[in-house]
């Protein structure tokens, strides 16, 4: 049987940070860090660690890449999820989805805030926490 998944509270410093932000864009990104412990929790990953790096939440497990989700006030219509720009997952992704997302560089995805989360994120959330299992692969395993 497997194990219910309960999301815990963010930690203090990630909560006040979601605080000061616009509710829509809180919403957002409470509902991107849900996504993200959903992936971790069906990937069988039990040591999502959830801390702050660079002023933004970040999420690491030993078998992943770090993954970061933020709000800018200087690009107020997205929230951004952020990834290694070294690896080759923001690569892998525009190889896959193609216009499906907008792209910041090779260091993060996009999303509009009016619009609803692509489903086609959980396959990158999840590639992102098994990164290091995956990386030698073509498109890493998709």
């Amino acid at each position: 049987m497997t194990a219910k998944l309960v999301i815990p509270a963010p930690p203090l410093e990630i909560q006040l940070k979601l605080d000061s932000y616009p509710a829509a864009a809180r919403k957002m990104l409470l509902a991107l860090r849900a996504q993200i412990f959903t992936c971790a929790h069906n990937l069988t990953i039990t040591d999502l660690v959830e801390s702050q790096k660079w002023g933004e939440a970040a999420y690491s497990c030993k078998s992943g890449s770090t993954l970061r989700i933020d709000y800018k006030a200087s690009n107020p219509d997205y929230c951004a999820v952020y990834f290694h720009c070294q690896s080759k997952l923001v690569a892998t992704f525009k190889a896959l989805y193609g216009d499906t997302f907008k792209y910041e560089g090779k260091r993060a995805i996009l999303l509009p805030i009016a619009h609803a989360i692509p489903e086609q994120l959980n396959h990158c959330i999840r590639l992102a926490l098994q990164y290091h299992q995956v990386k030698h692969l073509p498109l890493l395993g998709a």
